[in-house]
């Protein structure tokens, strides 16, 4: 079989698309493999990404908008304020457990200039994060080390879990993150 034309709609997305896939799955991720998934030649994947550091960065960009969208839709269901608070938390916790793979990768491949892993990004997380803090940290408590706390402590359980020195349990999960119980206030 030789080399196919490159005659695809959105290559870029259908790479990512199928990266995702790829990690959900377990499956092998090489940009090689992933042309051949999209069906297109491997020289037509380095249009879009020069290296698999570049995909892997790319992939973490979506994996963490993906854990942005699912910690909104959580705090929207519970209604926001303080159990809204509580419900990102536990989605955070959920997202990893449901996307392992890409749950690591987007703290193992933070996107160049616009890291992740820093309470100082404006991406959507980490807005809700601080709005949050800033809202309901517990009184005398920089909002900023709230936020740290909020965040360290539902990081923390997800790896627990996911490292299995904790179980996945729903009721543990919500009663770990229960916002009252750790004094944030309304």
């Amino acid at each position: 079989m030789g080399e196919k034309s490159y005659h695809h709609g959105d290559l870029r997305r259908a790479l990512i698309e199928a990266g995702l896939a790829s990690l959900r799955d377990g499956g092998e991720l090489s940009l090689r493999a992933l042309a051949r998934d999209v069906g297109v030649s491997a020289t037509a994947v380095y249009r879009h990404f020069p290296d698999k550091d570049a995909l892997l960065a790319a992939l973490a960009e979506e994996a963490y908008a993906m854990l942005a969208a699912d910690q909104r839709a959580a705090s929207e269901a519970a209604g926001g304020g303080l159990a809204g608070f509580g419900a990102t938390g536990a989605a955070y916790v959920r997202f990893a457990l449901r996307n392992p793979a890409l749950f690591r990768l987007v703290f193992a491949h933070a996107r160049p200039g616009q890291n992740p892993n820093h309470l100082e990004d404006g991406d959507e997380a980490m807005t809700m994060l601080r709005a949050n803090a800033a809202a309901y940290a517990p009184p005398g408590c920089d909002p900023q080390v709230a936020a740290l706390q909020a965040w360290s402590l539902v990081h923390g359980l997800a790896v627990l879990i996911l490292d299995g020195h904790v179980p996945a349990d729903d009721a543990l999960i919500d009663a770990v993150i229960d916002a009252k119980m750790l004094g944030w206030q309304v």
